[in-house]
This record gives structure tokens, C-alpha cells and sequence, in this order.
């Protein structure tokens, strides 16, 4: 199957300045803008967002 830049693979890093990251897809289409998620950070051991970058 053939990967196409439609659903890119991004990285979302901590704001919390830890360090963490996560590594997820993305649709294109539906998502133009970055992507902003609050996820967990181990570091810290709290729920941050987390912010692509690129």
C-alpha cells in the first residue's frame, strides 16, 4: 500500500517544554492547520497539549 502525503505522519511535542513527543497521521483535507491535542505527558505526569510541529 502505497503512503501518500494526504495523510502525513507529524510529530506533536509537549508545551509543557519536556520534551515529549508523540508521532500520529493526519488528514490533509479535513485538518489544513496545525494539530493541537491535549495528551498525556510522563514527565510530568499530567494532561498537557500537545502542538505539530515541523
Amino acid at each position: 500500500m502505497a503512503r501518500n502525503e494526504v495523510r502525513p505522519i507529524v510529530k506533536l511535542r509537549s508545551t509543557a517544554g519536556t520534551g515529549t513527543t508523540y508521532v500520529t497521521r493526519k488528514n490533509r483535507r479535513n485538518d489544513p492547520d496545525r494539530m493541537v491535542l491535549r495528551k498525556y505527558d510522563p514527565a510530568i505526569r499530567r494532561h498537557v497539549e500537545f502542538r505539530e510541529e515541523r
